[in-house]
């Protein structure tokens, strides 16, 4: 079956929201067929983040914790605003373009999460992305597995939650008139689906690292599909 374009429901706006997305996925999550979802940013931050504010290694508590200082899934609030805000409380968990995840450093072109050099970019995405994470783990609970922080080999029961990183596989497919977001997201889905029929997809939830990587990855994340 060829991936298909799920659109929005009927508004002034042309394109999904953060809101309208993560309320929809809740539902389907909820009541729908176990499921993969794959986002397209970074679902937590460098080592070196949580030395300097002194942060619990659990990703919850990060969950929370960064909303409490960005919170980018309020009504009316963006990212920007709350990154040129003069004394925000942004400044209390701000980070370093030159801190990169482990798993950035081995995919070699992903960038920093705390890149903000253009609209549209990691940094951006990441910082508006991650209060919404919080909200599918408090609407879903144990029915969603977050990957790799709810462990590395996810229960065949639950929907699974992972990072993805589209680059790694829209070269592989012809991009037939779609938009470059259109075909990322069909390139992700498309490779999620044809992994799983040949029955491939539980290696792709066990990354070869060595056991101190595996640590700092379950701290940082991992782009699912990153050998």
């Amino acid at each position: 079956m060829t991936p298909a374009e799920i659109l929005p429901p009927p508004s002034p706006r042309k394109y999904w929201t953060r809101r309208g997305l993560a309320e929809w996925l809740a539902a389907e999550l909820c009541d729908g067929p176990h499921t993969l979802v794959g986002i397209d940013h970074a679902f937590s931050f460098p080592q070196p983040y949580f030395d300097k504010y002194q942060l619990s290694r659990d990703w919850p508590t990060f969950l929370d914790d960064f909303q409490q200082h960005w919170p980018t899934d309020g009504a009316g609030t963006w990212v920007q605003d709350i990154l040129h805000r003069p004394g925000g409380i942004s400044a209390a968990r701000s980070g370093n373009s030159r801190w990169r995840r482990l798993t950035e450093t081995r995919s070699v072109s992903a960038k920093s999460v705390f890149h903000f050099g253009a609209q549209g970019c990691v940094g951006h995405s990441t910082h508006a992305g991650l209060p919404w994470l919080r909200y599918l783990r408090q609407q879903l609970g144990s029915r969603v597995h977050f990957w790799p922080f709810d462990g590395w080999c996810p229960d065949a029961s639950r929907s699974v939650i992972a990072e993805v990183y589209p680059r790694l596989w829209n070269n592989e497919y012809p991009r037939e008139g779609r938009t470059g977001d259109q075909h990322d997201a069909y390139s992700v889905a498309r490779w999620m689906r044809e992994t799983d029929a040949a029955d491939m997809l539980r290696r792709q939830f066990q990354p070869q690292l060595k056991p101190d990587e595996l640590t700092q990855a379950q701290l940082e994340g991992w782009i699912l599909g990153l050998a």
